[in-house]
């Protein structure tokens, strides 16, 4: 906190920690816990007879299922939210800040996650006897997104280490890190270390470049947000489309940034 300045960022504004403070609690006190008791709940209608069914598979195929039901469906989402313009609409909160921190993690429309397939398709993975797996699953996934987040980077002195040069190659293709993530909220389409239509991994930076929307440049925006972003309002970022003031959120999915894949 005190290394990364937390709560005084620089062109922070106001809005910006209201956004934040909201989407958070309202994710982790209320949607997420909802949809995985809903989801397990439909599941306990449709199919009773199958609660605890996979409780006893192997570990390691138990963690599989958790990377593509919920980590490569949120992959697909987020790469859908730069794309669809009102998905864009429900997800662009998460950029509208200038700046890198942890606090950006769970900054999203309220509605965003309500949407988020993999947090149902891992409340049925829990009704079928994986919640101990999915207790661990979401540690090391929060600690992996917490850290691409943070504008502490900690890829950055490993990469100055020349021995290390070939393990970082793989960890960067494998899961998130600064550097691949920071790309992602680069705000000028000339930097060349920006890539807002792609790096859209979670926990693992793999599905950008099985799909082709990885960059690696083992290098940092030089400034972050979206260029030339419409503003929008309080409301429209945390609860579009409740509060339409105005239609100029749409035209901002269709910013011409794009780079070429360098896996």
């Amino acid at each position: 906190m005190w290394r990364s300045d937390l709560f005084s960022k620089q062109e922070q504004t106001r809005d910006d920690g209201i956004v934040e403070l909201v989407s958070t609690f309202v994710l982790l006190g209320l949607t997420q816990p909802m949809i995985l008791f809903l989801s397990a709940a439909l599941m306990g209608l449709a199919a009773p007879g199958l609660a605890g069914a996979l409780a006893d598979i192997n570990i390691f195929a138990a963690i599989a299922l958790f990377l593509v039901f919920d980590d490569m469906m949120q992959y697909w989402l987020h790469r859908a939210s730069h794309t669809v313009p009102w998905l864009y609409n429900l997800h662009r909160a998460h950029h509208n800040a200038r700046y890198m921190s942890v606090r950006l993690v769970y900054r999203n429309n309220l509605f965003y996650y309500a949407l988020m397939p993999g947090i149902w398709f891992s409340g049925v993975l829990i009704y079928l006897g994986l919640g101990w797996v999915y207790a661990g699953y979401i540690v090391v996934k929060l600690l992996v997104i917490t850290g691409a987040h943070s504008n502490v980077a900690w890829d950055k002195p490993l990469y100055k280490i020349k021995a290390l040069s070939p393990f970082m190659w793989v960890v960067e293709r494998v899961i998130s890190t600064p550097a691949t993530h920071h790309a992602h909220h680069g705000r000028h389409a000339d930097d060349p270390a920006v890539q807002y239509k792609g790096n859209f991994g979670n926990l693992l930076f793999f599905w950008d470049v099985l799909f082709g929307t990885a960059k690696i440049t083992r290098s940092y925006p030089v400034s972050y947000g979206v260029e030339n972003l419409p503003k929008a309002t309080l409301g429209q970022q945390l609860a579009w489309p409740l509060f339409k003031e105005g239609t100029e959120m749409e035209a901002a999915s269709e910013q011409p940034k794009s780079g070429a894949s360098v896996i």
